[in-house]
C-alpha cells in the first residue's frame, strides 16, 4: 500500500490493531501487509476499510492464496515427522 509519509506511523498503528493483519515491511511511503481471514469477501472488505484510512493513497491486493480448512486438516493428519 502507498501512504503519505506523514501518516505512515498512524496507519501502521491502526493496521497493528486489526485482527488478521500483519505489517510485514514498511518504508517512508510504502507498507506491505499480510491479511488473513476466513474467506476472500472478508479480505476484500478489510482491504476497502484500510484504503479509507486517512493518509492511505492506495491499497491493492497483490497476491491471494486460498486454502480450504478441510484440506489443511487432511494434510495435518497425514503428516509424520
Amino acid at each position: 500500500m502507498s501512504v503519505l509519509p506523514a501518516h505512515r506511523e498512524n496507519v501502521v498503528r491502526l493496521l497493528s490493531d486489526m485482527d488478521g493483519v500483519e505489517v510485514h515491511h514498511q518504508s517512508p511511503s510504502k507498507i506491505i501487509i499480510v491479511l488473513e481471514g476466513p474467506e476472500s469477501g472478508v479480505l476484500g472488505a478489510r482491504l476497502a476499510e484500510i484504503a479509507s484510512f486517512e493518509g492511505v493513497l492506495s491499497a491493492n491486493m497483490v497476491f491471494e492464496q486460498v486454502e480450504r480448512l478441510a484440506d489443511l486438516e487432511k494434510n495435518n493428519e497425514s503428516y509424520t515427522p
